[in-house]
C-alpha cells in the first residue's frame, strides 16, 4: 500500500507512438517511483492530460495524427505551469530546439541512456512542483531552475564527516557571507550544486532566489536567451518578454554549471556581465542593472580548458576566486554509509516503507565499491533498493543487478590501447583534424559499448561534449 505522499506525487504523461519504446521509457519511470500515464497519439495524449493533469509531460514531436509542437501549445494553454519534456529523433535537432523557443523546459534526442532521461523528468518535477509540496530532490544534470534556500539539509545528500566535508564546510562557512566568486569543481555526480546550494543558503542572500543554469544542456543558439533573456519578437520564436536567469536571480545566487561547455562568444558577454553587473536582454535597447552573486562548476579541469583555448583565461581569472573541489565519492570512507542511510531513511518515508539499515555486509560491498557516478549513482542504487523491496534491513541481494559486475569492470585496466590499436589501423595521419577527432570518438564509443558516459571519462571530457557533438554529426548527415 502506498503511502499518502507517494499517492500524491505529480504523475508524468508519456506520448509516445512507438510501443516498444513506449514500454522502455514506462518501465524506467515506474522503477524510479513516478506514476505514469501513456498515449500513443496526439488525441488520446491531450485526452489524457485533461482527465489527469500532470505536472511534466514527455512529448514525442513526432505523432501520427498531429503536429507535437501543436500539442505542446495546446497543453501549455490548458495548464501553463506544466513542464514539457520534447523527444526527437536523430537528425532533427531543429525540431527539438523549435520546441525550447516554443516553451519546453527541456529536450531529449533519441537515443538517450537511462540516466539523461530520468534526470530530465526529476528536474522537469523539481521546478514544476509548487514549493510548499515539494521534496528534496535527488542531485541531477538540472536546466533553469530556482530553489528555497532550506532545502539544502542533511535530506539533500550534503552530508558526511570525512576530513575533505569537513574541509568543505568551514570553507563554505568562510565565504559565504562575501561577495567573492564561488568556483566549484569535481567529477559528475558528486554534489556541486548542493555545495552551490549550501553557499547560498549560509549567505545573507539566502531570502533571495537561487538560480540554477546547466550550460552543457541547452543549445548553445539558446543559451544566450537562457542567460540574459529576451525581448518580444526579437527572434522567430519570442512570443513574450523572458527575463533570463541573470535578471531571474537579481537580490540572489546564479549558479552556472558546466561553465567551460558556454560557446566562446557568450562567454565575452558574461565577463562584461561580471564587469558592470548590468544585464542586456536579446533585442533590448539598454541594460539594467542587477545583483546578483555568481558561483559556478564544472566536471573539467578549468585551468586545462583554459590552456586548450576552450575558456577564456581573463574569465576564469575572474571567476575563479575561491575554488572548491568536491571530491569523489571513492574517497569519502564513512560518508558512503551515512549518505546511504540518510537516502534509504528519505525513500524509505516517501514510499510508506519500513527499512531498518543497512546489512554489514551492504556495508562493506559499498565502501569498497569505486561509485563512478558518484553521490547520483549511490542515490539511484537507494531509490532502486526502496522501490523493489518492502523492508528490513537491505541485504546484497536487494542491490540492483550488476553492481558487483560494475565493481569488476572499474577495477579493470582501462582499453585505451585497443582504441590506439583501431585508430592506427585506420591511420590517422593525413586526415582533417575533424575527422580524426571523429575516428577517435567513435572507436572509445565502440570500446565501451556505446556508453557515453564511460567514453567521456576516457577522453576526458563532459558527457554533454559528445552527445552535442553527435547530435552535429546526425544533423549534418541529415
Amino acid at each position: 500500500m502506498k503511502s499518502p505522499a507517494s499517492s500524491s506525487r505529480p504523475s508524468v504523461l508519456l506520448v509516445e507512438d512507438t510501443l516498444s519504446l513506449q514500454m522502455v521509457y514506462r518501465s524506467i519511470l515506474a522503477t524510479a517511483g513516478h506514476r505514469v500515464t501513456v498515449a500513443a497519439n496526439a488525441a488520446e495524449g491531450l485526452e489524457q492530460f485533461r482527465t489527469h493533469r500532470p505536472m511534466v509531460v514527455l512529448l514525442d514531436l513526432i505523432l501520427p495524427d498531429r503536429d507535437g509542437l501543436e500539442v505542446m501549445q495546446e497543453i501549455q494553454a490548458l495548464q501553463p505551469e506544466t513542464r514539457v519534456i520534447a523527444i526527437t529523433a536523430n537528425g532533427s535537432v531543429n525540431r527539438a530546439v523549435e520546441a525550447m523557443r516554443a516553451g519546453a523546459h527541456d529536450f531529449l534526442v533519441k537515443p538517450f541512456d537511462e540516466g539523461k532521461f530520468l534526470s530530465a523528468v526529476q528536474n522537469a518535477l523539481a521546478e514544476a512542483t509548487p514549493r510548499d509540496a515539494a521534496k528534496p530532490a535527488d542531485p541531477a544534470v538540472p536546466a533553469t531552475r530556482s530553489r528555497d534556500a532550506g532545502e539544502v539539509t542533511e535530506g539533500s545528500g550534503f552530508i558526511g564527516t570525512s576530513d575533505a566535508m569537513k574541509r568543505i564546510h568551514g570553507t563554505i562557512a568562510s565565504v559565504a557571507r562575501s561577495m567573492a566568486t564561488v568556483f566549484i569543481t569535481g567529477e559528475s555526480g558528486t554534489g556541486k550544486e548542493l555545495c552551490a546550494l549550501a553557499v547560498h543558503a549560509n549567505s545573507n542572500r539566502a531570502g533571495g532566489p537561487f538560480i540554477a543554469l546547466n550550460c552543457g544542456a541547452i543549445p548553445q543558439d539558446l543559451l544566450e536567451s537562457e542567460v540574459f533573456g529576451h525581448m518580444k519578437g526579437s527572434f522567430t520564436g519570442a512570443i513574450s518578454d523572458k527575463p533570463g536567469a541573470a535578471a531571474a536571480a537579481d537580490g540572489g545566487t546564479l549558479f552556472l554549471d558546466e561553465i567551460c561547455e558556454m560557446a566562446p562568444a557568450l562567454q565575452t558577454k558574461l565577463l562584461r556581465f561580471l564587469q558592470t553587473s548590468t544585464v542586456q536582454p536579446v533585442g533590448a535597447t539598454r541594460p539594467r542593472k542587477v545583483n546578483v552573486r555568481i558561483v559556478c562548476a564544472t566536471n573539467q579541469d578549468p585551468l586545462d580548458a583554459v590552456r586548450r583555448g576552450q575558456f577564456r583565461e581573463d574569465l576564469y581569472y575572474r571567476l575563479y576566486v575561491v575554488p572548491i573541489h568536491m571530491p569523489p565519492l571513492r574517497d569519502r570512507g564513512q560518508d558512503i554509509i551515512e549518505i546511504a542511510e540518510a537516502a534509504l531513511s528519505r525513500f524509505a518515508s516517501e514510499e510508506g516503507r519500513d527499512f531498518h539499515g543497512l546489512a554489514p555486509s551492504v556495508r562493506s560491498l559499498m565502501q569498497s565499491h569505486p561509485w563512478p557516478g558518484n553521490v547520483r549513482q549511490l542515490l539511484n542504487v537507494m531509490r532502486n533498493v526502496v522501490v523493489l523491496n518492502q523492508g528490513g534491513w537491505v541485504t546484497p541481494e536487494m542491490l540492483p543487478p550488476g553492481l558487483a559486475d560494475e565493481k569488476a569492470a572499474a577495477d579493470a585496466p582501462v582499453a585505451v590501447p585497443r582504441v590506439t590499436e583501431m585508430l592506427t589501423a585506420n591511420s590517422l595521419l593525413g586526415l582533417p583534424l575533424a575527422e580524426a577527432e571523429r575516428r577517435l570518438i567513435e572507436a572509445t564509443l565502440e570500446l565501451h559499448g556505446g556508453s557515453i558516459p564511460k567514453a567521456a571519462r576516457v577522453l576526458d571530457v563532459s558527457p554533454s561534449t559528445l552527445y552535442r557533438k553527435i547530435e552535429a554529426w546526425s544533423a549534418k548527415a541529415s
